[in-house]
């Protein structure tokens, strides 16, 4: 499946940041544990893929998936902070580069969010 390609390359990431490695390791684990439940919510239509590299409510969620939603992104922008401070980039930056390779790998059927904020399923 082509999200567990996009969370492979993303996890991949992780290993490529030394100073941060123990805590890095367990924000690869926690993600691990959650792509599950948030694979079940792309494909419910449920979330999505935003411009900036964080996952998104398209509808409804219960107070457990949006806490799944948040963690999840909390710990995307960890991840997105060590990467910035290792290239010298902003924060912002990574997440806009990550949302954009999320997009070229994103399976059919993904919502996805362009460059000036508009929803598309693709």
């Amino acid at each position: 499946m082509k999200q567990q390609a996009i969370l492979g390359f993303f996890l991949s990431l992780l290993f490529a940041i030394t100073a941060q490695a123990a805590d890095l390791g367990a924000i690869k684990k926690s993600m691990q544990e959650r792509q599950p439940q948030i694979e079940s919510l792309w494909s419910q239509g449920l979330i999505g893929e935003n411009n900036q590299g964080y996952v998104e409510a398209r509808g409804s969620l219960s107070p457990d998936q949006t806490k799944l939603i948040a963690a999840e992104n909390a710990d995307r922008k960890t991840v997105y902070a060590a990467i910035a401070k290792n290239a010298g980039v902003t924060v912002d930056k990574v997440g806009q580069q990550r949302a954009a390779q999320i997009s070229k790998g994103a399976a059919n059927g993904l919502w996805l969010q362009d460059a000036k904020g508009a929803w598309y399923k693709k």
